[in-house]
């Protein structure tokens, strides 16, 4: 099953980058792109700077995670 063992944080929208990306700094320093899945982005969601967002992370690489929604 994807997503058992996935990570969940939060972290605040500082950089808008190219195809529905975005650099979320956690509340710890640590800065990583976060994407948007592809059932979102059909639906056309966007972040602006400053916004808070979840995310899930896999334990294996935490360089990137999943945006599942606004926090």
């Amino acid at each position: 099953m994807p997503g058992a063992d996935a990570i969940q944080v939060e972290g605040l929208v500082v950089e808008v980058l190219p195809n529905k990306t975005y650099r979320v700094e956690l509340a710890n320093g640590h800065r990583l792109v976060g994407f948007v899945p592809g059932q979102a982005r059909l639906n056309i969601i966007r972040f602006v700077l400053g916004a808070k967002v979840k995310l899930e992370m896999s334990p294996y690489d935490l360089s990137e995670g999943r945006i599942v929604g606004e926090a």
